[in-house]
């Protein structure tokens, strides 16, 4: 019995061991069989190869990448199956896992030789600019172009563009029917600043590669900056018909769709960028914009954290984060990013405002100051700058000179648009314009120091030769076109900006164009200009108030109500002439009630302004308080005295007051004005009160 409860014990190890090496080998064929890499046996793989090629050419670079992968998966040894790889993501611009898949395939066996080109794109999009230049030189000739095509984007990058317009041309002459080079040079002529010739490579890109991803972005690109937002949509979506997830399609349909005012599908375009390539900054950076714009401040800010930095220098998001650092009384955060951000763009008078304002609440008055002095300097400062710099003096203890500011900021008109005055003397600058003589950066600081010597003749000269070099840059024509509307040209200058607007029609383009049509009696085209550019740009602020301010002027009270409602939508309640101008419409409109409630609130918002007052006292007239609206369109006059329109209301109210020898006075100043609409109606009243 004893020997048989020892057999017992030496068999039921034996039995449990066999037990459990059968699960064991069912375990595995199960994770064999579920678990295994994709396309694990050879022929499969060799297919995954070939699709993610004919992938690649048909620019659905994500396709080609998880094809590759499924490729590598089920046959690392392939060297063909690593360079398909490689190639996927470098189209994606993933350069350092682009590397990784070169070298590989090189370790399994493929010409080392064949490389340097791919391996050169790969450093270039790591930024690493003079390594690439290096490997791309070592290019096998089957693959000159496209090594000539990374030394183009190399030197672009590093600011050579005469070496980079070298290698590109050259690219071309080897290549001219490969779509790639020449949307490579309507790149760097994008970037260059030459919008006409880079509008003419990305055509030509497109016309030889319809399907092209890139070329189809960047025609996107020139589309939207050339002719406006909805005509570039559609280049957008055709690039997304390929690659549903292209990373770079996504970011710029969601910048052009939040531009528009699609807020909700430009949420989707984000959030589908996101998916392409986890923590996007560029589409945290729009998601943030949008939240912004919607006053949502905190979600901004915490949206703008999870980009980690990655693109903090960029001039965008120096100014969005000025603007959330002052929102959130951040006010030296806010310094910093707006100093650098006006260091780099000079010329960009938001990004002053908002560095005056953090400036004003941090009590650094006179720096305050310097930051808008070259704003209020010109003639069409606009009203906010002024009240700011007017505060700044009130804080140091000049009252004269923000009593002058302030007066200024309550003008209801500003000038004409100049330029900002030179940085250096004239001497200097014509020294430095006579080394570089076919570089706009030098010609355009002589033109403004001519301009501010009083020399317009000069200035004119300067201009017109800068257009001439320069056929294809926007910004030479509207140079030239304030250079002759200085001098009094306006026909000239709408010629000017026109050529301008063919090239980038954007909102100063759009702005000039109209100013430069109604100074030449050409209203009808001032007319069809806005109503193109506001098709467009359907969302653009200042394109809807001169709309809503037009409809004003020629009696669609109506249609403007609906234009003024919807900005007031987008502005708020805080803007002092919209609500003016809504009380101006719901008056004409005959709806006085809510036309004292707009008036009152506007002059709550700024009773010093004409137009407020004149606004504020019109609908008391019109509603039937005559008193009440004569001593508010007396104060309108006398803040404003050569105003026709100002003149010509408070005409009509001493006439229902019986007033006759003051609006007889008040009808003759309005008639002497050049400028004032309604002469007959004011004829009419002279004829009737004598």
């Amino acid at each position: 019995m004893t020997s048989s409860r020892k057999r017992a014990r030496r068999a039921f190890p034996i039995r449990r061991l066999l037990v459990i090496a059968l699960g064991i080998g069912v375990f595995a064929v199960i994770a064999w069989l579920f678990l295994r890499p994709q396309g694990l046996d050879r022929a499969g793989a060799d297919e995954a190869i070939a699709r993610s090629v004919e992938l690649l050419k048909a620019s659905n670079a994500n396709g080609a990448r998880e094809q590759a992968l499924a490729g590598v998966r089920g046959n690392p040894d392939n060297p063909l199956g690593h360079i398909a790889l490689a190639q996927a993501m470098l189209a994606l611009e993933d350069g350092v896992g682009a590397e990784a898949e070169i070298q590989r395939a090189v370790d399994a066996g493929y010409d080392p030789k064949l490389v340097p080109h791919l391996r050169a794109h790969a450093l270039l999009l790591q930024g690493e600019e003079e390594k690439a230049l290096a490997e791309a030189d070592k290019a096998d000739p089957r693959f000159r172009a496209y090594g000539l095509r990374v030394r183009g984007r190399a030197f672009t990058a590093l600011g050579n563009y005469a070496a980079a317009m070298e290698a590109l041309d050259e690219a071309a002459r080897i290549a001219p029917d490969d779509a790639d080079v020449w949307t490579d040079i309507g790149r760097f002529r994008f970037t260059a600043g030459d919008l006409l010739g880079a509008a003419e490579a990305s055509e030509k890109a497109v016309k030889l590669a319809p399907g092209n991803t890139q070329a189809l972005i960047l025609r996107g690109e020139l589309v939207r900056s050339q002719y406006g937002l909805v005509a570039a949509l559609p280049w957008f979506e055709r690039a997304l018909e390929r690659d549903n997830y292209n990373h770079a399609a996504l970011i710029e349909y969601a910048a052009t769709l939040g531009d528009v005012g699609r807020t909700i599908d430009a949420l989707a375009a984000t959030r589908r960028a996101l998916e392409s390539r986890a923590g996007s900054p560029q589409a945290l950076y729009l998601q943030a914009v949008i939240a912004a714009r919607a006053g949502k401040f905190d979600l901004a800010r915490t949206i703008l954290e999870k980009t980690g930095g990655a693109i903090d220098s960029l001039p965008g998001m120096l100014l969005l984060g000025g603007t959330l650092d002052v929102h959130a009384g951040r006010y030296e955060q806010a310094q910093a990013k707006l100093r650098e951000l006006v260091s780099r763009q000079p010329m960009n008078i938001a990004a002053r405002k908002l560095l005056a304002l953090a400036l004003l609440r941090t009590d650094s008055a006179r720096n305050a100051i310097d930051a808008l002095r070259p704003v209020v300097a010109r003639t069409d400062a606009d009203s906010y700058a002024l009240t700011l710099v007017a505060r700044g003096f009130e804080r140091i203890g000049d009252r004269a000179e923000a009593a002058r500011l302030l007066d200024r900021a309550a003008y209801p008109a500003t000038g004409d648009s100049t330029s900002f005055s030179a940085d250096d003397s004239l001497p200097v600058l014509a020294a430095d314009a006579a080394q570089r003589p076919g570089d706009p950066a030098a010609m355009l600081p002589l033109v403004r120091a001519l301009l501010s010597d009083g020399n317009k003749a000069g200035a004119l000269a300067k201009a017109q030769q800068i257009a001439a070099r320069n056929p294809g840059a926007p910004a030479a024509h509207i140079l030239l076109g304030d250079m002759l509307m200085l001098t009094g040209r306006p026909a000239d200058a709408a010629a000017a900006y026109s050529r301008a607007g063919d090239l980038r029609f954007d909102e100063p383009a759009m702005l000039r164009m109209i100013e430069a049509f109604d100074a030449a009696g050409r209203r009808a085209d001032a007319a069809n200009t806005l109503a193109l550019f506001l098709a467009q740009n359907p969302a653009n602020v200042a394109a809807l108030r001169l709309s809503a301010h037009w409809q004003l002027l020629g009696g669609e009270y109506d249609a403007a109500i609906d234009s003024l409602e919807d900005l007031r939508a987008r502005v708020g309640d805080g803007d002092a002439a919209l609500n003016a101008e809504l009380a101006a419409a719901y008056t004409g409109a005959g709806e006085f009630v809510t036309a004292l409630d707009f008036g009152e609130a506007a002059y709550g918002l700024a009773p010093s302004n004409p137009a407020v007052a004149d606004a504020y006292g019109w609908a008391m007239f019109r509603s039937g308080d005559t008193d009440g609206a004569i001593e508010l369109l007396q104060k309108a006059v006398t803040l404003s005295p050569r105003h026709a329109g100002l003149r010509w209301h408070l005409a009509q109210a001493y006439a229902a007051a019986n007033r006759k020898a003051e609006a007889k006075a008040n009808a003759q100043a309005a008639l002497a004005e050049p400028s004032f609409a309604d002469r007959t109606a004011a004829q009419a009243l002279l004829t009737k009160l004598n």
